[in-house]
């Protein structure tokens, strides 16, 4: 018999060009590969219903997010009421399979009595009110620093609406401990977010450059780029390139005063496989300790060296190994950049790595969600 699966997506998650949806998009192709059929519920803004996505699933359906000051104007968090859909009730209680929410903003049906009865899975991204302070923290005082602040006391409450789940699936180690502790009532695994990769890049000659990237549009990675411009890059006597979406006028102008670091604005998607597979040495910093970072799963399979804070691997299982260093002071990454750059990347390196990333494969991730998702013990 057949297994089906509804999945509450909270974007369109085609193109799968930023982290959220990454999860989203390779976890629908890697169940379609299994023979799961897929009821993808999306909710719209500002991307297109994708065909891509039809060849995937069984049926997609897109609900418009209530955008708006009316949205905000609740005890709800914004991007939760937003969110809030009679169209997708009727959807779901249309079938009696499983329901997955992807992360928290899509979970306001979660407690409702007409799914009382449901197998109800919430798919963790982050602990939502930490990323929530922690983008605040990177903002100067303004509006949208009031905004996230209020956002993450909102989300702090309406997460007590996990008491109604069934089974939690966390993208890190150290948050499936914290939903244990929280919520007791539910099941909660470890299951590492899907990606793009299926194996790890062979080792080759790579370019003499350092690589920095991410969504610059986001404070956390504007604000790690700015840091690590101003007290690592410009220090340093190797080539450095920061590529991302919508880098601000402030970070390009501080670019410019360095001609050994460039900028490259909003690259296509095969352009930034490019720059991602060719570089020597990937350069990773975060303020924030929460979920898992698709990017530095991306550069680990894809990639060259990979210099990072230990912010950026807490919680994941990764360890410090030949080509995964990490350093948590300007003086710490301008050390290893230097000394990393005049290295080899070695076949025993990549042997090391794609042991370390075994945890993180696809498929076997795949295999692990069916058995979870539909074993009846688990619920």
């Amino acid at each position: 018999m057949s297994k089906h699966i509804n999945i509450v997506s909270f974007d369109i998650p085609f193109p799968a060009n930023y982290g959220g949806v990454m999860d989203v998009y390779y976890k629908l192709f890697w169940l379609k590969k299994d023979g799961i059929k897929i009821h993808l519920h999306c909710f719209a803004y500002g991307r297109s219903p994708a065909k891509e996505l039809e060849d995937l699933c069984e049926e997609v359906f897109y609900y418009e997010r209530k955008t708006g000051l009316v949205s905000n104007v609740s005890f709800l968090p914004y991007n939760v009421k937003s969110r809030q859909s009679e169209d997708l009730a009727k959807n779901l209680l249309k079938n009696d399979h499983p329901i997955l929410f992807e992360v928290l903003h899509t979970c306001s049906l979660m407690a409702d009595p007409r799914f009382k009865s449901r197998k109800k899975i919430y798919r963790h991204s982050n602990i939502e009110h930490d990323y929530y302070n922690g983008l605040a923290a990177s903002e100067k005082p303004n509006f949208k620093k009031l905004y996230l602040r209020i956002e993450a006391i909102k989300l702090r409450s309406f997460e007590k609406i996990l008491n109604y789940a069934d089974l939690i699936l966390a993208v890190n180690q150290k948050d499936t401990e914290y939903f244990k502790t929280k919520y007791p009532q539910a099941k909660s695994f470890f299951l590492p977010s899907f990606h793009p990769n299926e194996s790890i890049a062979a080792s080759h000659l790579f370019k003499d450059y350092v690589l920095f990237h991410g969504n610059l549009s986001v404070s956390e990675n504007h604000e790690a780029a700015q840091w690590l411009i101003e007290q690592v890059f410009c220090k340093i006597g190797q080539t450095v390139v920061i590529a991302g979406l919508n880098p601000s006028s402030e970070l390009k102008r501080l670019i410019n005063k360095y001609p050994q670091i460039s900028l490259i604005s909003s690259p296509e998607t095969d352009q930034m496989d490019q720059l991602i597979s060719n570089a020597k040495l990937h350069v990773l910093y975060t303020s924030q300790a929460t979920g898992l970072k698709l990017k530095l799963l991306n550069v680990l399979f894809k990639g060259g060296f990979v210099l990072c804070n230990s912010a950026m691997i807490e919680g994941t299982g990764l360890k410090e190994n030949a080509s995964l260093k990490i350093a948590n002071s300007a003086l710490d990454f301008i050390d290893q950049i230097n000394t990393l750059m005049k290295m080899d990347y070695t076949d025993v390196m990549r042997h090391e790595r794609e042991q370390a990333l075994l945890e993180f494969k696809n498929e076997s991730n795949a295999e692990k969600l069916i058995d979870l998702v539909f074993s009846e013990s688990n619920f």
